[in-house]
């Protein structure tokens, strides 16, 4: 409706009083749907302002969605020392080697005062001094002869064999293959940049096709490890899942992790739920503790169940920025402190909180999901169908208060981690990967990458040499990983 004039007014109020109702009933009307679009605007404007307040530290978001005008607080508590090594820090100062490759001796000849000969005079004094350098980088070129000869009696020729692996006249050997595929899946760098390393540095110019040649023939030869791993990470009392989109061709799917401290399995899929985890086969058979960000799929599996309070940190700090309620920042302390009370008692050899502090602990988390529950109550019905929109506060609540278990099982099992940060760091190199080489060509591509790279992290946690074992690879004994249950 139009804004009236005076004498507009006039004329309707002129016209009597069911006019002048009329009017009234319009302008109410207008109101009406006034505060309505004003609600519904308010309500958008909050959520395009939480969206804009939500970076690494309260939230899910990369750091490197930050941009470089943000600068996050970090969620570490200060320890109070200073940057650096710390006191007792081993370092990796270079040292004198006590057996040098090469000596060069450096004696002087004649005196610098008055130029007499020292030829003959003893040394009465020495300094060492070490260069450590690189000798001349290139390849080793091996011939191998294979000689027939013909028996004396018989008149038989019978010539000698060549070694297994040596099946074309000309071949790149063990180490050449092991350092393509370690620069390529360990590295990350990509075909064209592998090439030119090898190229510059040993005058090898290995092509594109030679090298995806290795790759693939690595994964192949690591698939049996692969299940192994698969298996015993199927056995383990703890572990880790979690997953990440990837890009393969033109098509988004999704790499899957599970891991523990010492071993890591990759997977890729078209799905991120439980069609996926089907197909791979971890959880359908796990019995274990599953530590996980809470992701509805994985609580379709009749584990023990883990949530990661990295993510719940982060969710309140959030909920404590944007709304000001105490019991936010009260959780964040409580469950940081329940973390240091544990690693406190681990320390000690204990293999559980006592009964009393475990009590404290359940009774304040209790408190605290109480009194956030009431400073949130469910949104008033809107008489439409569905749930009404909640809050993400009151989401995190009802997830604290309907899953403690999950979230407080850190404190109750000290083999569960307090967060889910191992798989994280596991799938951070995937993201590296993107941003450094690309998406995956093909599905083969990214399968090889998922084989190889879950063997070379396995290596990595268990202290094992990557090129060394990437070496037995292609001399035909792939180097097996420790498989125990931990």
């Amino acid at each position: 409706m139009q804004t009236l004039t005076r004498e507009e007014i006039l004329a309707v109020y002129a016209a009597g009083p069911e006019a002048v109702v009329g009017l009234v009933e319009a302008l109410l009307a207008q109101i009406a749907r006034q505060d309505e679009q004003i609600a519904a605007l308010a309500a958008r404007v909050a959520v395009l302002e939480a969206r804009l307040a939500k970076d690494s530290h309260n939230s899910s978001k990369p750091p490197a969605s930050d941009g470089l005008a943000k600068r996050p607080k970090s969620l570490r508590v200060a320890t109070g020392q200073k940057p650096g090594g710390q006191p007792g820090h081993p370092g990796a100062t270079l040292r004198l080697a006590e057996r040098p490759d090469h000596l060069v001796a450096h004696t002087p000849l004649a005196c610098r005062g008055c130029g007499a000969s020292l030829a003959l005079v003893p040394v009465c004094h020495q300094e060492r001094r070490q260069l450590h350098d690189l000798p001349p980088l290139r390849l080793v070129v091996t011939e191998h002869q294979a000689f027939a000869k013909t028996c004396p009696h018989c008149q038989t020729l019978t010539a000698a064999a060549f070694p297994a692996a040596l099946t074309q006249p000309v071949q790149y050997g063990p180490g050449v293959k092991a350092l393509a595929v370690y620069l390529q899946e360990y590295q990350l760098l990509p075909f064209a940049r592998t090439h030119e390393l090898l190229a510059d540095l040993f005058g090898c110019s290995l092509s594109e096709g030679t090298l995806a040649t290795a790759v693939s023939t690595a994964a192949a030869r690591l698939a049996p490890v692969q299940e192994a791993i698969r298996a015993a990470l199927t056995a383990a009392a703890v572990a880790q899942f979690d997953e990440t989109g990837v890009r393969i061709g033109t098509r988004t799917q999704w790499l899957h992790q599970a891991g523990t401290e010492r071993l890591t399995y990759y997977a890729v899929h078209p799905k991120r739920g439980k069609a996926a985890m089907a197909a791979i086969g971890i959880l359908p058979a796990f019995t274990g503790t599953s530590v996980h960000d809470g992701w509805a799929a994985y609580a379709g599996y009749p584990c023990q169940h883990a949530l990661c309070n990295a993510h719940h940190l982060r969710e309140l700090t959030f909920v404590a920025e944007q709304t000001q309620q105490p019991w936010a920042g009260a959780m964040i302390a409580l469950l940081l402190e329940i973390k240091a009370g544990v690693a406190v008692a681990r320390d000690a050899g204990a293999t559980q909180l006592t009964a009393a502090a475990r009590a404290d602990f359940a009774h304040r988390y209790a408190m605290l999901v109480t009194e956030g529950l009431a400073a949130n109550p469910p949104p008033p019905p809107t008489g439409q169908r569905g749930r009404p929109k909640q809050s993400a506060a009151k989401n995190l609540l009802d997830r604290l208060d309907r899953q403690r278990g999950s979230v407080l099982a850190f404190m109750d099992d000290f083999a569960v981690p307090f967060d889910n940060n191992l798989a994280e760091r596991d799938l951070r190199m995937v993201k590296v990967r993107q941003k450094i080489s690309g998406c995956f060509r093909t599905e083969a591509g990214a399968n090889a990458f998922c084989c190889l790279r879950g063997y070379i992290s396995t290596l990595r946690k268990q202290g094992e040499h990557v090129l060394t074992a990437l070496q037995t690879v292609f001399a035909g004994k792939p180097f097996l990983p420790q498989l125990q249950a931990e």
